[in-house]
């Protein structure tokens, strides 16, 4: 049983560009469809079991292109959300993003990790559209 999937995507940008933008988060409503709002180290989510109010920190290195956030729920139980940006020819980058599963029961990892792939797959559509139109 998988526990990860990895998605990326190429994005005609600056690295400078994307890396900025995807570290921000206030950022994350324009492209991960469950932030409602971030503001500096609190952020609302839509969750499966409604809205939750959350602590959100970032660490990012411009140097080595990575950014993950660590978000933790109101029951204190955190989830990690790694990434990172890495340099591709022609003024490209690509954005690799590491989907690990939730923190369900074991026999619900499946199905609740093949949903997020769903949801991944859309927001980093998003995200592309949104730099590339900046």
């Amino acid at each position: 049983m998988r526990v990860h999937e990895v998605r990326s995507i190429e994005i005609e940008a600056s690295y400078d560009d994307v890396f900025s933008f995807i570290a921000d988060p206030s950022n994350l409503p324009r492209w991960a469809h469950a932030f409602e709002s971030v503001s500096d180290s609190r952020a609302r989510l839509r969750t499966p079991s409604g809205v939750a109010n959350i602590e959100i920190s970032v660490k990012s290195s411009l140097e080595s292109g990575t950014i993950d956030w660590m978000l933790t729920f109101p029951d204190q139980t955190v989830a990690v959300a790694q990434s990172r940006v890495t340099r591709a020819p022609a003024s490209r980058v690509v954005y690799t993003f590491v989907l690990n599963a939730p923190p369900v029961p074991l026999k619900e990892i499946e199905g609740a990790l093949s949903k997020q792939v769903h949801t991944l797959e859309s927001e980093l559509l998003q995200l592309k559209e949104v730099i590339e139109r900046s």
